[in-house]
């Protein structure tokens, strides 16, 4: 498994990432009475009779509704299309409830818990497999299809989202794709500024560390960029160091003849990122902002912008902030 596969695997292995994926990702009314406060990450290793081991998926348990009955969720990341994935789920799903009737884990009632398998795709083609194992079978006599096995998944597939529909969800998820889709390194930089004020809290330290790694691994095959970035654990940090790198990288193409349109791009990108970060860390210390600060902020140039963000977390008004 890469690197990058890796760093999936550990952002999914956080609660907060796995609530916002079902929250506002997955349909249908049911996942409204989900129990987020009960999510709980299973032992991810399934043994067959033969003993052959999985030990790369990621499986999570959470209470729903009053019967307290669970939901066992499979999530396999893919960046390659897979024709066949809906047989290798449907194994996955076996090796699950095999695992469960050994452990002895099954409600007293005996019966399976139901189980939502999920495909979160970031791959660049379409994804164009069957996401039914039934899609798969060649056509049989009617008297046989009541015997066949048959599953269904749900796929994430992260490419038919637009930038507006994330951009409206204030969700860790979103912001994953955000970043994972964007155009522009200007871009990911405003997703960065947007994390660090979203968890700004020592809980989140792991899920800080697992995205200073995401981004770090992003920006490695950007020269000028990425030397270094992989010693950052710290979210804000990195924030500054690449909105400075970003700044540095655009004088010099404009030094090297780049026309100065690119670089005032760039540099309006980081502006907005900028400002659109001082606006959500003011509101979080001082309440709604009235419409003389947020033009103030939008008119005023980087460096300025820059000044009031080093005053936000020592300032004890908003006016000590913007004077």
């Amino acid at each position: 498994m890469g690197s990058h596969d890796h760093i999936y695997k550990r952002l999914f292995s956080n609660p907060e990432m796995v609530r916002d994926l079902l929250k506002d990702f997955v349909p249908g009314d049911w996942v409204g009475d989900l129990d987020f406060d009960t999510l709980e990450k299973l032992n991810n290793s399934y043994i067959t009779d033969d003993m052959r081991e999985r030990a790369d998926d990621i499986v999570w348990r959470v209470r729903f509704r009053q019967e307290w009955l669970y939901v066992y969720l499979l999530l396999e990341f893919q960046s390659t299309v897979d024709r066949f994935m809906a047989v290798r789920l449907l194994t996955y799903v076996g090796l699950l409830y095999q695992d469960l009737i050994k452990a002895r884990q099954l409600p007293e009632d005996k019966q399976l818990p139901p189980v939502l398998p999920m495909v979160l795709y970031n791959g660049e083609r379409p994804w164009g497999a069957a996401q039914q194992l039934s899609e798969l079978v060649q056509s049989m006599p009617e008297g046989l299809r009541c015997y066949q096995p048959d599953l269904k998944y749900l796929l994430i597939d992260e490419n038919r989202y637009t930038h507006q529909e994330l951009e409206r969800l204030d969700n860790l998820t979103a912001a994953l794709i955000q970043a994972e889709m964007a155009e522009s390194d200007a871009r990911v930089i405003n997703v960065i500024g947007k994390l660090v004020i979203r968890l700004d809290d020592e809980r989140y330290t792991d899920l800080r560390s697992a995205f200073a790694a995401l981004f770090a691994h992003r920006f490695s095959r950007v020269p000028g960029l990425g030397e270094g970035l992989t010693a950052i654990q710290d979210l804000t940090e990195m924030h500054t160091m690449l909105s400075e790198r970003v700044k540095e990288w655009s004088h010099l193409h404009r030094q090297a003849g780049l026309k100065e349109g690119l670089e005032q791009g760039l540099e309006r990108g980081i502006e907005l990122g900028e400002a659109r970060t001082l606006k959500r860390q003011l509101t979080k210390r001082f309440g709604e902002l009235p419409a003389d600060v947020l033009q103030q902020i939008d008119t005023a140039t980087l460096v300025q912008l820059e000044v009031w963000l080093d005053r936000v977390l020592d300032a004890d008004s908003l006016a000590a902030v913007l004077d």
